[in-house]
């Protein structure tokens, strides 16, 4: 015989785990410092601006 569930606590421990995942992808997506987002920003300028310079005029 199966073993019998209550549905309330099913639904709400699925949707604790739907926001757990939701968070851990938001912190991979979102948790950088200002710091690490300025770095980045600067990197891909340098890289735009070397790149940039190396192009030829037609």
């Amino acid at each position: 015989m199966a073993e019998v569930v209550n549905l309330r606590t099913a639904k709400k421990r699925f949707a604790r785990a739907k926001n757990a995942a939701r968070g851990e992808s938001n912190a991979v997506k979102f948790g950088r410092t200002k710091a690490e987002v300025r770095l980045a920003k600067a990197e891909a300028a340098r890289a735009k601006a070397a790149l940039d310079g190396h192009r030829r005029d037609p």
